[in-house]
């Protein structure tokens, strides 16, 4: 049966507008099952804290649990390496931390490219760090501290989460920028490195905001500079270190999951940040939200890999 040239042609813009109504019928009905949301670190930390708020937070607002996995090791690897392997269909998130962009250049050896094989979805958080000194050091601002430094070339120990760590790393920048000399002191993990900083046991460090606040607040530690590009509102009055580069919290999935599934999950992470509830908690635990869309997030990515390897080739870290 030969059909009319007009029933013909309404047939296939039919049939062309299948795949796009089909499309925008799947990101419309997501999620219809539970969320997997990979998060590569302990409980209880600095990613662990924002992903259970905002986690909730989608849960009650999408009517489907999103459930946070917490998958450590490997300095993030492997957590990374769990969502990598996963399909492509919106079900499995990574809670992406700077540590994945300096992991890209730190571990030569990785089973999967970050940069090819997650695509970004939103940014979430900047995380202030820090340089803290134990009340012991002379220096009372960055100034001094780099004068401190300077007149004491390798014997200021600055301590850290371990080797390759944002933290480390932080001070491998301020020593590129600066040219002072300091000692790395590893610790596995930021409690412990924590823990002899505040008992003079090692003079400095840079740390997370939300970890050390308490202590400084309690006089514990002494607070020299933020490094941000401009000043805290939370902290008017401390000065910043000029060209650090804060952590960076944000969302990735599998490449090749839909583009209107990750345009969904976008918009709606940026509810969660426009949230005044969820807004006023995470400026409590001194995060700095950080919404907009995944391109964006994804040229941040694209931009901390770069300067994250600058650095790493200047410490000459590796994790071979």
């Amino acid at each position: 049966m030969k059909l009319p040239r007009r029933q013909f042609l309404h047939l296939a813009a039919g049939a062309a507008a299948l795949p796009a109504v089909s499309s925008i019928a799947r990101a419309q009905a997501y999620p219809t099952r539970p969320v997997r949301w990979i998060v590569p670190y302990p409980p209880g930390g600095a990613t662990d804290i924002p992903a259970r708020l905002i986690g909730q937070y989608l849960s009650e607002r999408l009517g489907q649990p999103f459930v946070i996995e917490n998958r450590t090791g490997a300095g993030a690897n492997i957590g990374t390496e769990a969502v990598v392997r996963s399909p492509p269909d919106g079900y499995t998130l990574l809670f992406i931390s700077t540590a994945n962009m300096i992991n890209a250049t730190y571990y030569t050896k990785l089973p999967f490219n970050f940069m090819r094989d997650i695509a970004p979805v939103a940014g979430l958080l900047r995380v202030p760090i820090v340089l803290v000194v134990n009340p012991s050091v002379p220096a009372k601002t960055v100034a001094e501290f780099i004068a401190y430094a300077k007149a004491n070339p390798g014997k200021i120990g600055a301590a850290s989460a371990g080797i390759g760590t944002s933290l480390h790393l932080s001070a491998e920048l301020f020593k590129m920028l600066t040219g002072v000399e300091l000692t790395h002191v590893p610790y596995r993990g930021g409690v412990p490195a924590l823990t002899d900083l505040i008992s003079g046991q090692v003079p400095a460090m840079f740390d997370n905001l939300s970890t050390s606040l308490e202590h400084i607040n309690a006089g514990k530690l002494r607070l020299l500079g933020v490094g941000t590009t401009a000043r805290l509102e939370m902290l008017p009055d401390v000065p910043t270190i000029a060209e650090t580069v804060p952590s960076v919290f944000g969302v990735g999935v599998p490449t090749g999951t839909p583009a209107e599934i990750i345009e969904k999950l976008n918009g709606e992470f940026n509810a969660a940040l426009a949230n005044p509830r969820i807004r006023t908690r995470l400026t409590e635990l001194t995060f700095v939200p950080m919404p907009g869309t995944a391109a964006e997030f994804g040229a941040q990515m694209a931009a901390t890999t770069e300067k994250w390897g600058r650095v790493v080739k200047f410490s000459g870290a590796t994790a071979d």
